[in-house]
């Protein structure tokens, strides 16, 4: 019998306009999953919000997190295959920002196993946009220092937010070193801005799948998406399956356009193939 990994990505796919789960869709989830089915989500989110988003929904998959630099076992709250920036890299990218007058969080993972974010400039209003309603999760702590410089062996993640004109240059820099994974692409909920993400070399939602397909057990993906950063994961998917509202491009790409993410589409796909396929 043929196993199928199901993976979602969370903002403008499987989460509503509320940004949450609906009560539907965890339900029709957590059924599955009882029921054997191999469900998870793939996100540039951390456990931080991930963890609460997912609280009411039954699933038995690690959770890809930071777009792929790591896994997150929600079972024993651990992150493992982690992929950190080497240290010497992390020095050539503070110079890279500096030069182009950005100020990134700096997402390192402390002694503890847990996610500390650093930020030791002022914040713009986009920032602190982003800043404030995750100042106080339990997954996830900011600190306003500079690291300590032993700090550098175990950085996952520089994060952006900042107008185009400003990233796209940086993008572009960071991305001819040829040393870094680079993910930039509009926030949904800003569309004027841009996020910057950038990762170890070969980091992507896309690799991390398939690892995950590796160790599930899984000979068949179906994945979901709606935006840029999706695209190398409906890539290699066996149904690649795009929301009615993801970006044209997305749309172009997959298999099949459902409908959008507010009207439990994701789930509602899933529960269909699951005993359909």
């Amino acid at each position: 019998m043929t196993r199928t990994l199901y993976v979602t990505d969370m903002d403008g796919t499987l989460l509503n306009n509320g940004s949450f789960v609906s009560n539907r869709s965890s339900s029709i989830i957590s059924d599955l999953s009882h029921d054997g089915a191999l469900i998870t989500v793939a996100t540039a989110r951390t456990p931080a919000t991930v963890v609460p988003l997912m609280e009411g929904t039954f699933t038995t998959v690690p959770f890809v997190v930071l777009t792929g630099a790591a896994m997150f076992d929600h079972a024993t709250s651990a992150y493992h295959d982690v992929s950190y920036i080497p240290p010497d890299d992390c020095e050539l990218l503070k110079s890279l920002y500096a030069d182009a007058g950005i100020h990134p969080f700096v997402y390192h993972l402390d002694v503890n196993g847990e996610l500390v974010v650093y930020h030791h400039y002022d914040m713009t209003q986009a920032e602190r946009d982003f800043y404030t309603p995750r100042s106080n999760l339990r997954l996830k702590r900011f600190t306003f220092e500079k690291m300590a410089s032993g700090e550098n062996n175990n950085v996952l993640l520089l994060f952006s937010i900042a107008p185009k004109r400003a990233i796209l240059p940086l993008a572009d820099a960071i991305r001819a070193t040829g040393r870094f994974s680079v993910s930039c692409y509009p926030d949904i909920f800003m569309p004027d801005l841009l996020i910057l993400e950038v990762y170890s070399a070969g980091v992507s939602k896309a690799n991390a799948v398939m690892r995950l397909m590796e160790s599930a057990g899984a000979q068949r993906l179906v994945a979901f998406g709606d935006n840029l950063n999706d695209l190398p994961m409906l890539d290699i998917a066996d149904v690649a399956v795009a929301v009615a509202n993801a970006h044209p491009h997305v749309k172009e790409s997959a298999d099949i356009v459902i409908g959008p993410n507010y009207d439990d589409s994701v789930a509602r796909f899933m529960l269909h193939d699951y005993y359909n396929h």
